[in-house]
C-alpha cells in the first residue's frame, strides 16, 4: 500500500474547494493527482466523464492514466466509463471538443511547428509572410524561409495573449487576417488555433450559435472537475480555457512549480501559478516539498539554484530530500577545461568509467550495473554546443541519441540519406553518392549498389509522363533501401549500432512526411528539387527549434538533449556541460525579433518574451534536479570570445559544498555489476490501427512505432474518413431527432470530405463517389436513424499495464429485433482484411463493455460501396474471452520488447507497406504494387 506523507494526503482529500498543490521537484505530484482523481471517482455521483486533467505531454497523460487505472483496480473501485474521462493535453482536449461537438471542423487536420512553417513558406505571399511589415529599417518586411517562424510566433501572440489590437500595425493585422483565411482555407489548424476556437466557443463568441450553444451545454452539465497539471506554464489563452471549463462551478484543482517555469519565451506566464490564490476565491494551498528522486547533495543543490531567484517572483518553499539516493564525495563535480576538446573527451572518460556502477532504482529494488542509457547529457543548446562530444563519442563508439530531430542531419547516415536527393536533384554525382554511403558504414556487404541506383535513375525520369502523385518521394526512399538490401540485421557492426541506424533512418521517414504533407501536389522535378534544397537550407535549423520526436523507441544509448526536452525525465546520471557566459544563462538574442512585428506596448508583460535571467535560473534549476545520484556540471571557452567566460551558475555550483572541483576517478572498491539497462515500458495509448499492426507482425509494429517509419502518403487520402465524418454528423443529429435527408448528402459531403493530396480529376471523382455512397446509405437505412444509440463513441481497453487501446466506434445502434449492435463503415478506398476487421470490432465489443458494463449482442461491418456486402455476426463469450487473451499477449509482447517479424511471406506481407525494410518482396508483388501506383 502506497504511505503518503502528511501533505500529499491533505492534497487527495481536499476534493470540494479550489486547490492548488505547489510540487517541488520529483515530490510524487503524478502518483498524488492520481490518487486525488481516484478519490473522486469513488464518490457515489461522480462519472468518469465528469472530469477532465490536463498534462503537459501525450507522455505524461499516459502515464497519469495508467497510475488512476492501477490505484482504481487496486482499491476495487468501479473502472466503467474510464474512456470518457479526458486525460490529456489542452491542444488534444481543444481539438476533440470540436471535433465532437462542432461539426464544420470534423475535417481539419493539425499542422506541427515544423509543418506551419512549411505551409508559409510555400505560399509565402499569400500567407501574409512577405508582405507583413516591420519596424525594422533594414528589414522593411519579413522574408520567405528566414522568418517563417518569427511570423508564426506573432500569429499565435495576437491569439495567445493579451493584445492591445488599436497599437497593432495595420499591415500586420492584414499579414494576420491573410494567414488565418489561408488556414482555414486548407483546412488546417495550427496548435493556437486549436484552443483559440475552442475558447471562442466556451465563451459564446463564435457566429454558429447553434453549435456554441452545444460547447457550453456541455459544460453546463458534464464537467465538475478540472485538473491541470504544470500550471506555471499556461499562457493567458489556455488561462481562458480554463476559466471556460470552470466557468460553471467545476472544481478546479492547479498543480505546478513555480520554479520551473520554462516557457515564458513562448508566453507562459509565471504570474498564473504565483497569484493563483489571489485570483481565485477560496484556495486551500498545499505544498509538496519532499523530493523522492534525488540524492541529499542534489536537493540541496537545486534548492540554493531556486533561492537565487527573488522572493517577489517566487512562492516560498524549502525542498527537502526524502528519497533513497545517498550522496557521497565525488558525487557531484565541477571541472573547468582548456578547451571543448577536453570537456567532450572527460564526460566521454567518466561514462566509460562509470559504466557497470552498481545503482539502485528504488530502496526496494534490486541493484543492477550502470548501462549507456543511464547517462544523459544536457545542453542549454544542442545544436551549437553537442559537436564536439558527438565527435568524441563515435570516435569511442559510445553510443547515443539526440532527443527529437535536433542535430539529426549531422550524422553520417542521415548526410548519406540527404545525399539521395541531392542526386535526384543533380547536385552530386554517382561517385559522390557512393562515398557518403561508404563513409556512413552503410552499403551491406551483399547489397547491391547498381540496383539501388537504377531505383534513383527511374525515379528522377522526371519527363516519363505519370501523374505527380507517382513521384513520391517516401515511396523512392524505402525503395532504395529495398533495393540495396538495407535491413536492421544487414546494418554492419553491434546489435546497438543497428538500432541506432534504424532510429535515425525512421526519423529522416518523418521528415519526408512533413515535407510532403505540403509539397505533394507539386511537380515532380521542383519538388525533388525543393526537398534536396529543404534538407541543405532549411531543415537542420527548422528541426533544431523544434521539440518534435517520433516513435517510441529507447536505445541503450547515452542521451543528449536540451534541458526543455528534459522537463520530466530523469536520469541516475547528469552532465551539465558548456556552462558559459552568454550561454547559459542565456544572453538576449538580437537580429529582428517579435518585438519588430508587434509592438512591446501593445502585449501585457511583454518583458517575459526577451527572457531573463530569472527565467534562466529556473531552467538551470530544472537541469539540476534531473539527476538522481550523480551530477558532473562543466566549462571550457568556447570559440567565440562571446563565450569565453564561465557561466555564474557554474561559479554557484563550484561553491556548493556538495562539489568536489578535481575528479579522483572511481574508488577502486566500488561496486560493480553487468551494465544493465533500465527496461521501462513506455506508457503508450495505441489506436486500433496500431494495435492491428501488433496483431498483424509485430515487427511492422516495430519499424511503425518504435522506429518511426512512414508510410508513402496516397493521393486518395481522406476519402475514408470524409465519409466518416459525414455518416458522423447524421447519427449525432439523429440521437437529437433530427433526420438528415437524402437530398442533403451534396451539402454534407462538401462540408466533411478533404482529399488534399488528390489530383484534380480524381477528387471529382471521390466527391461524386462520396454523395452517391451518402445517397444510398440514407436511401437504405433511413427507418434505422432513429435507432442510433451512440455515434463516434470513444472507448478505451487496458491491454496491459502502461499500454491502452483507445477508438471510436462508427455506430452503436438497436435493431429491431432489440439487439444492441457495433457497427463499423468500409469503402472499398480503405478496405481491410475481414478477419482484421472482425478483430477490430471484437476488440470494440471489449471496450464497449469496459465502458458501459453492457454487452453488445452483435457485430455488423456495412460496406458504403454498391458493389459492397453486409457482414453481421453474434458477439460470442469464447471470441469475447479470445480477444482479451490475444490483447494480453499483444501487451506482453510490446512490454518485453519482442516484436520479431513474420517468418515466412504472407499475404499480410504483399500489403504492408514497409515491407521493403523487412525481407525480399517478390517480384510479382511488385508488378502489383508499380501497376498501383501507376509506375
Amino acid at each position: 500500500m502506497t504511505t503518503y506523507t502528511a501533505a500529499q494526503q491533505e492534497a487527495i482529500a481536499c476534493l470540494d474547494e479550489p486547490l492548488q498543490i505547489i510540487a517541488c521537484a520529483g515530490s510524487g505530484k503524478t502518483q498524488v493527482i492520481s490518487q486525488r482523481i481516484a478519490a473522486i471517482l469513488a464518490q457515489p455521483d461522480i462519472e468518469p466523464r465528469n472530469i477532465i486533467a490536463f498534462t503537459f505531454t501525450e507522455k505524461a497523460a499516459a502515464e497519469l492514466k495508467d497510475r488512476i487505472l492501477s490505484i482504481l483496480e487496486k482499491d476495487g473501485l468501479d473502472t466503467l466509463g474510464l474512456a470518457e474521462m479526458y486525460v490529456g493535453t489542452m491542444h488534444g482536449y481543444a481539438l476533440d471538443l470540436l471535433q465532437r461537438l462542432v461539426p464544420e471542423t470534423f475535417k481539419f487536420s493539425v499542422l506541427t511547428e515544423i509543418t506551419a512553417r512549411m505551409f508559409v513558406d510555400r505560399s509565402s505571399r499569400k500567407s501574409g509572410l512577405t508582405v507583413c511589415p516591420t519596424n525594422s529599417s533594414g528589414t522593411p518586411y519579413l522574408r520567405r524561409f528566414l522568418h517563417s517562424r518569427l511570423f508564426l510566433q506573432a500569429t499565435s501572440v495576437l491569439r495567445e495573449d493579451s493584445v492591445d489590437w488599436n497599437l497593432v500595425p495595420g499591415g500586420v493585422v492584414s499579414s494576420f487576417g491573410d494567414y488565418m483565411k489561408l488556414l482555414y482555407g486548407n483546412a488546417y489548424f495550427d496548435f493556437t488555433e486549436m484552443i483559440h476556437l475552442a475558447v471562442q466557443f466556451l465563451e459564446g463568441d463564435v457566429d454558429e450559435d447553434e453549435s456554441a450553444g452545444v460547447v457550453q451545454q456541455h459544460i453546463r452539465d458534464d464537467i465538475r472537475y478540472v485538473v491541470v497539471d504544470e500550471y506555471q506554464d499556461v499562457n493567458p489563452l489556455q488561462e481562458r480555457l480554463v476559466r471556460g471549463l470552470t466557468q460553471f462551478g467545476a472544481n478546479l484543482c492547479v498543480v505546478g512549480d513555480d520554479d520551473q517555469t520554462i516557457y515564458q519565451w513562448r508566453g507562459s506566464e509565471v504570474s498564473n501559478i504565483v497569484t493563483f490564490k489571489d485570483r481565485y476565491t477560496g484556495v486551500r494551498q498545499v505544498t509538496l516539498a519532499e523530493n523522492f528522486r534525488s540524492s541529499e547533495g542534489v536537493v540541496e543543490v537545486g534548492r540554493s539554484v531556486a533561492e537565487r531567484i527573488p522572493d517577489d517572483q517566487r512562492l516560498l518553499k524549502a525542498m527537502v530530500r526524502a528519497g533513497h539516493q545517498r550522496w557521497s564525495r565525488g558525487d557531484m563535480i565541477a571541472r573547468e577545461f582548456a578547451d571543448e576538446r577536453g570537456e567532450a573527451a572527460w564526460i566521454c572518460d567518466r561514462i566509460e568509467a562509470m559504466r557497470g556502477l552498481a545503482f539502485n532504482d528504488a530502496a526496494e529494488s534490486e541493484a543492477r550495473g550502470l548501462s549507456w542509457s543511464d547517462f544523459a547529457v544536457l545542453y542549454r543548446s544542442v545544436a551549437n554546443d553537442a559537436g564536439p562530444l558527438v565527435e568524441e563519442m563515435r570516435r569511442r563508439d559510445i553510443p547515443y541519441v539526440v532527443k527529437g530531430l535536433n542535430r539529426l542531419f549531422d550524422s553520417p547516415e542521415i548526410q548519406a540519406v540527404v545525399g539521395i536527393f541531392r542526386y535526384m536533384a543533380g547536385l552530386t554525382s554517382a561517385a559522390g553518392l557512393r562515398s557518403l554511403w561508404d563513409d556512413a558504414r552503410l552499403v551491406p556487404s551483399s547489397g547491391s549498389w547498381e540496383d539501388a541506383l537504377a531505383v534513383l535513375d527511374e525515379g528522377r525520369d522526371f519527363d516519363r509522363g505519370e501523374r505527380w502523385g507517382v513521384y513520391n518521394v517516401q515511396r523512392l526512399y524505402l525503395e532504395f533501401l529495398e533495393a540495396l538490401g538495407l535491413r536492421e540485421e544487414t546494418v554492419s557492426g553491434e546489435p546497438v549500432r543497428r538500432e541506432l541506424v534504424f532510429y535515425q533512418l525512421g526519423k529522416f521517414s518523418q521528415a519526408i512526411s512533413d515535407f510532403e504533407q505540403i509539397y505533394f501536389n507539386t511537380a515532380p522535378r521542383q519538388k525533388y528539387e525543393s526537398f534536396a534544397a529543404w534538407l541543405e537550407h532549411q531543415a537542420p535549423g527548422y528541426y533544431a527549434e523544434s521539440d518534435a520526436d517520433v516513435g517510441y523507441a529507447t536505445p541503450d544509448a547515452v542521451t543528449l538533449t536540451t534541458v526543455h526536452q528534459a522537463k520530466g525525465m530523469q536520469w541516475p546520471t547528469v552532465f551539465l556541460p558548456c556552462l558559459r557566459a552568454n550561454r547559459f544563462p542565456a544572453k538576449r538574442q538580437g537580429g529582428l525579433g517579435l518585438f519588430h512585428v508587434i509592438p512591446e506596448s501593445a502585449i501585457d508583460n511583454a518583458e517575459r518574451y526577451k527572457g531573463t535571467l530569472e527565467d534562466e535560473t529556473r531552467l538551470f534549476y530544472v537541469a539540476v534536479t534531473r539527476a538522481q545520484k550523480y551530477l558532473f556540471v562543466s566549462f571550457s571557452p568556447g570559440s567565440s570570445q562571446l563565450y569565453r567566460r564561465r557561466s555564474v551558475f557554474f561559479d554557484h555550483c563550484a561553491a556548493q559544498q556538495w562539489f568536489s572541483t578535481r575528479d579522483q576517478g572511481v574508488p577502486a572498491d566500488t561496486l560493480r555489476l553487468e551494465p544493465r539497462a533500465r527496461h521501462e515500458t513506455p506508457n503508450v495509448t495505441l489506436s486500433f490501427s496500431e494495435l492491428k499492426y501488433l496483431f498483424e507482425c509485430p515487427y511492422q509494429f516495430k519499424l511503425r512505432f518504435l522506429y518511426g517509419f512512414n508510410p508513402p502518403l496516397h493521393e486518395a487520402l481522406g476519402y475514408g474518413k470524409g465519409l466518416h465524418d459525414t455518416l458522423a454528423e447524421i447519427h449525432k443529429r439523429a440521437i437529437n431527432g433530427d433526420l438528415a435527408s437524402r437530398a442533403e448528402a451534396e451539402d454534407l459531403v462538401t462540408r466533411h470530405l478533404h482529399t488534399p493530396y488528390a489530383y484534380p480529376e480524381l477528387r471529382a471523382t471521390l466527391h461524386r463517389a462520396a454523395v452517391a455512397a451518402v445517397q444510398r446509405y440514407l436511401r437504405e437505412h433511413e427507418t434505422d436513424l432513429q435507432r442510433t444509440v451512440h455515434s463516434e463513441k470513444q472507448v478505451q481497453v487496458h491491454v496491459a499495464p502502461g499500454i491502452t487501446v483507445d477508438g471510436r466506434i462508427d455506430l452503436v445502434r438497436k435493431l429491431d429485433t432489440d439487439e444492441l449492435s457495433i457497427v463499423d463503415f468500409k469503402s472499398t478506398a480503405r478496405a481491410q482484411d475481414e478477419d482484421v476487421t472482425r478483430d477490430q470490432l471484437h476488440v470494440y465489443a471489449v471496450g464497449y463493455e469496459e465502458l458501459t458494463g453492457e454487452r453488445a449482442d452483435l457485430i455488423e461491418v456495412l460496406n458504403l460501396d454498391e458493389e459492397g456486402k453486409t457482414i453481421r455476426e453474434e458477439v460470442e463469450d469464447p471470441l469475447l474471452v479470445g480477444m482479451r487473451e490475444r490483447i494480453k499477449e499483444a501487451g506482453d509482447s510490446l512490454r518485453d520488447n519482442n516484436l520479431p517479424r513474420l517468418s515466412v511471406w504472407t499475404e499480410q506481407c504483399g500489403k504492408c507497406d514497409l515491407a521493403e525494410l523487412c525481407r525480399d518482396v517478390p517480384m510479382e508483388v511488385k508488378r502489383d504494387r508499380r501497376a498501383a501506383t501507376g509506375r
